[in-house]
């Protein structure tokens, strides 16, 4: 029985309940109708705009006035000034449209269908549909390949000549559909100039150019090989009668010709790219086109094995094993969303394809929920927690390349907004790496507009990158650069507080807000918990990467003092870690985000053996604001329980998170998971399945701390929950260039496995206990038994 598959009794009648296929560029959300099936289509680049003008130059003078105001106390006078600093809103994402096989075409579809049987199949990345209907068994196979770059549909049934049906492909864009050829359709579109975000709706707020002026163009081709059978056009259709087999072929590509390049004015032709991806899928046979989709698939799937024990749980569908999950003992289904998790990464972020956005690839809007675009207070960043602790370091390449050409962007906006040296991003970006403000010049709330962190944060995944591989190359060429000009930025937004201490002002806590005295809620003030914390973790990392790279000794310096400098950390009345830097927290309060807890997860600041009195503040910070959320906010809840090594707790809140969600049901304050295994938030964001994946790594595995003598050390099993007695898990991946395979039983390690890639002393630490083993580059190391592991490594 294969395990590592969703599968359902039904076919999908809600997007939410439709399996996900993808190759990093192409994403299909596959419905596995029985008298028609659906294909939802996505092509990672088609976004609505343009490169644009989104920078303030009235920014700079709001700003002395925003700071003037804070530093007197009028906060509310100085949140209201910050909406004068903001720019355009982002662009969105965009569905293409929708593929069509319609099997009533001739003859009505018995409606009383038997054995159905619809599945994904994480092991191959193929999804699968069965049934029976007239004494004749349909079966279908769907996959997106990475190496074909294209999406491929098989259909048999075994009844000869048993396959009739009608193929078409719409879309909600301005597009139009017709026959190339007797065998291949063509759709051609457009997509909008301008898309105003839902909620902020104007008097137009979906804006079309015609055909040759502004906005992407977009094309998709679908061939269908047949065989023994019959295909001919009809009007915007293709009709396939009579076959045996018949294998669908899918391309789709648009204009989009880079980040600074009008797609509408000086985009490429989506034409050829479409025919020659069409043209060489169709020369191969569809047994090879499968065979190297799944070899692709599997170098990176592969990679990372999870065990946690099986039960009478797996003989249900997927949808019923999480309705029953808080009650049942179903620790499988923790193993597959883990992988779920990886498969989602793998599918819509791949070596030279965009990053994966609020909802990865896909999308079935114009107007999806908040622009499906790339959110950069946490929810960005989110998506790449498991890239290079899971093994899937190659996924992490698309978020690298966005940073850079962010940076490109936001060096312009660091200069005409503040005045500024380096480069800075706020807290939304797209497809044309908007690095300003967004909130329609004064329409957004500060409370997510004004924060211009996001170019620090997401630096972090540089160093991150660096810590697990080694790639000095990389560090040098590409990631240092950029670590130094946002700390260079950083340097220049901070001011000093009047008490020997530097402050970011104005400063948020991402959407979240603080009340005064007088019961007023605002959202701008000076030094917040998450600017200090993303700004130490900044500085920490430029300065370490300086000293790798033997370069820029005096900015080192700089760094190294004014990281002292920083706002420290300070206990609260209710023995919480404070969010701002007053003493404003609400005890009541159960807001989504827990963004004062970065320095815990996902940064390092704060640990029992270096800060304990810090994270026990911290760890009642989490308590009081609780373990619901959204879908994406319980699995940072995950991570931070995680590195408090409460392994009880981290299972507690991954148990919330896997409740079912009805998918017609929009809530934005209690997430879970719906009947696909997508993230709710309600709606679907998909940075909550990123999360969980590496929270679940994470109670396994921790290698963010080094020794007083800077020796990595890998943490074994440091928050293992009691639900999970017996397991292994192999090719997780720990800074420094170590690969871990672990087994376990009764909770007791009982073997390791270590891979060192680069060499060098690593230290070993279970429970309480530690010690140092030094390796060789390319060397493996196997300790068994639970208690000798220690002295097998000593010796």
């Amino acid at each position: 029985m294969n395990l590592w598959r969703l599968w359902y009794e039904r076919p999908a009648e809600r997007w939410v309940e439709a399996l996900p296929i993808g190759n990093g560029r192409l994403g299909a959300m596959v419905f596995g109708g029985i008298a028609q099936e659906h294909l939802q289509l996505n092509e990672d680049t088609l976004w609505a705009g343009g490169p644009g003008e989104w920078n303030n130059p009235e920014a700079h003078a709001a700003l002395l006035r925003v700071r003037e105001a804070l530093f007197r106390g009028n906060f509310a006078h100085a949140n209201e000034l910050s909406r004068q600093m903001q720019g355009p809103f982002t662009q969105p994402y965009l569905t293409l449209g929708d593929l069509y096989l319609d099997f009533d075409y001739a003859t009505p579809v018995a409606a009383a269908a038997s054995g159905y049987h619809r599945e994904l199949d994480l092991l191959r990345a193929v999804t699968l549909t069965r049934y029976t209907a007239g004494g004749v068994t349909y079966t279908r196979e769907i996959f997106a390949s990475h190496p074909a770059q294209i999406i491929a549909i098989r259909l048999t049934c075994d009844r000869p000549g048993g396959l009739t049906f009608a193929v078409h492909i719409e879309t909600p864009l301005r597009g139009q559909a017709s026959p190339l050829d007797a065998t291949t359709l063509a759709l051609r579109g457009k997509a909008p100039k301008h898309v105003d975000p839902g909620g902020h709706e104007g008097e137009d707020p979906i804006r079309y150019d015609p055909l040759g002026g502004e906005g992407m163009d977009f094309e998709a081709r679908v061939r269908v090989l047949a065989g023994t059978g019959e295909v001919r056009a009809e009007g915007e259709l293709l009709v396939v009668t009579g076959a045996d087999e018949a294998v669908l072929l899918l391309a789709a590509a648009t204009s989009f010709n880079g980040f600074r390049t009008s797609p509408g004015l000086q985009g490429r032709d989506p034409a050829p790219i479409c025919a020659a991806c069409l043209e060489a899928a169709a020369a191969t046979a569809y047994d090879a086109l499968l065979q190297a989709h799944i070899a692709d698939y599997q170098a990176l799937f592969q990679r990372v094995d999870l065990d946690l024990g099986a039960t009478d749980a797996v003989k249900r569908p997927t949808d019923r094993r999480l309705a029953h999950f808080a009650a049942d003992n179903d620790p499988q289904l923790a193993a597959l969303f883990f992988q779920f998790g990886r498969y989602l990464l793998i599918a819509s972020s791949r070596p030279g394809t965009q990053p994966a956005n609020l909802q990865g690839i896909w999308n079935d809007m114009v107007q999806p929920p908040w622009n499906s675009n790339y959110t950069i207070n946490i929810n960005t960043e989110m998506n790449y927690w498991p890239a290079e602790l899971c093994n899937l370091s190659e996924c992490h390449e698309p978020l690298l390349q966005m940073l850079e050409e962010l940076a490109e962007n936001g060096r312009v906006t660091a200069v005409v907004n503040y005045g500024l040296p380096g480069w800075v991003a706020h807290h939304n970006s797209d497809l044309w790496r908007q690095s300003a403000p967004v909130g329609n010049y004064g329409q957004g709330d500060p409370v997510w507009a004004m924060w211009p962190m996001g170019g620090a944060w997401l630096c972090q995944h540089i160093w991150e990158h660096f810590a697990f591989t080694g790639d000095v190359d990389f560090l040098r060429e590409r990631g240092y650069p950029l670590l130094r000009g946002a700390a260079q930025f950083a340097l220049g937004w901070l001011v000093e507080d009047g008490h020997g201490h530097l402050v970011t002002a104005p400063a948020t806590s991402p959407e979240n807000q603080y009340r005064l005295p007088n019961g007023e809620r605002l959202a701008v003030s000076i030094g917040s918990t998450m600017d200090m914390a993303i700004l130490w973790d900044l500085f920490t990392h430029t300065i370490s990467a300086s000293e790798v790279l033997g370069v820029d000794a005096p900015f080192r310096e700089t760094l190294t003092v004014a990281r002292e400098r920083l706002l420290p950390y300070q206990v609260g009345q209710h023995g919480q870690l404070q969010e701002w830097s007053r003493d404003w927290d609400d005890p009541d309060d159960h807001h989504r985000h827990v963004s004062h807890l970065f320095g815990v997860y996902p940064g390092r600041q704060l640990t029992p053996e270096e800060t304990p009195e810090l994270l026990r503040a911290a760890q009642r910070s989490l308590e009081l604001r609780g373990d619901g959320g959204t879908g994406w906010s319980m699995g940072w809840k995950i991570n931070l329980w995680a590195r408090l090594r409460d392994g009880d707790h981290a299972y507690r809140m991954l148990r919330n998170m896997l409740q079912l969600v009805d998918g017609s049901e929009t809530n934005y304050l209690r997430g879970g998971t719906y009947p696909n295994l997508f993230d709710a938030h309600p709606p679907f964001q998909i940075d909550g399945n990123f999360g969980a994946t590496a929270g679940i790594a994470e109670m396994l595995l921790q290698s963010h701390r080094t020794t007083q003598e800077g020796v990595r050390v890998l943490h074994l099993l440091p928050a293992l929950p009691s639900a999970w007695p017996d397991g292994r898990i192999s090719g997780l991946r720990g800074r420094g260039g170590f690969e871990v395979a672990l087994a376990w039983q009764n909770g007791a390690l009982t073997e390791v496995k270590l891979l060192s890639m680069l060499g060098g002393p690593c230290c070993l630490q279970i429970g309480e206990h530690s010690v140092v083993l030094h390796t060789t580059a390319g060397a493996g190391y196997r300790l068994d038994g639970a208690l000798s592991i220690l002295e097998a490594a000593a010796s």
